[in-house]
């Protein structure tokens, strides 16, 4: 089953070119690894299709429904709101710097969206955000607030509240980027976990290791443009393509 369908997404700032033509598909149960230099247009891509920004131009489907597609002049409109709103449902967006709401516990960060958004009860929506903070190895967190953890651990916070909603797809901007190295691992852990049981994801990465390993499917992007394509062993190990080779020879060295 196809969860997201892509089709030649354009999308400038200011007259400047930052999505030109991309195009991608993740079926149901896939990892794809999106990387490429800062500025190469990987986080402006999550943010059109989950509704962050819009685009000028092409076609978006999450799970069967569009979202967006072109009109006759090629000029993107969207479906009505009450239908973006839905197709949103699909969707879980974890951020690089967590966007957790500080006065919130743990606990209410996890249960405010099933509560508001798909109107769970409080109970059922804390046996839910507690089944997930046993998973997140959080447990003992529940009453404590944001400035109480590490960084890693509201990472893992905020995974937990995209996981609550029930989503068919995860996106993960940059997950990483904001910790270090050792905390990094906790969260690189927590994305294998969830690939070993086949959540659908899209993770826009810098860790060349977890992209290689994890994946099933990376794409390689420069310039708003995706470069190459393929399977991990194709990029990492067989790459014809300069750019992608230039890319990755640092990573190769090590």
């Amino acid at each position: 089953m196809q969860i997201l369908s892509a089709k030649n997404i354009k999308k400038s700032y200011d007259g400047t070119q930052v999505l030109n033509g991309i195009s991608i598909e993740i079926n149901k149960g896939e990892v794809l690894a999106i990387i490429g230099p800062s500025g190469s247009g990987k986080s402006t891509f999550l943010r059109c299709v989950t509704q962050l920004e819009t685009v000028d131009s092409g076609e978006i489907t999450i799970c069967g429904e569009t979202l967006v597609k072109n009109d006759a002049a090629g000029k993107a409109v969207y479906s009505d709101r009450a239908s973006c709103v839905k197709i949103g449902l699909h969707i879980g967006l974890v951020f690089q710097n967590f966007n957790l709401f500080p006065h919130f516990s743990v606990l209410q960060n996890i249960t405010e969206a099933p509560i508001r958004v798909l109107n769970k009860s409080k109970e059922e929506a804390e046996i839910t955000a507690l089944a997930l903070l046993k998973k997140m190895d959080l447990s003992d967190k529940a009453n404590a607030y944001p400035c109480q953890l590490s960084g890693g651990q509201q990472q893992r916070v905020s995974i937990a509240r995209a996981l609550a909603m029930n989503p068919d797809i995860l996106f993960f901007d940059e997950p990483t980027s904001a910790l270090d190295p050792e905390l990094t691992g906790e969260i690189l852990k927590v994305i294998r976990s969830l690939a070993s049981e086949r959540m659908t994801m899209a993770v826009v990465t810098h860790e060349m290791k977890f992209a290689r390993d994890v994946a099933d499917y990376v794409v390689f992007m420069d310039n708003g443009t995706i470069i190459e394509q393929g399977r991990p062993e194709q990029i990492f190990e067989n790459t014809q393509n300069e750019r992608t080779k230039a890319f990755l020879s640092r990573f190769n060295e090590d």
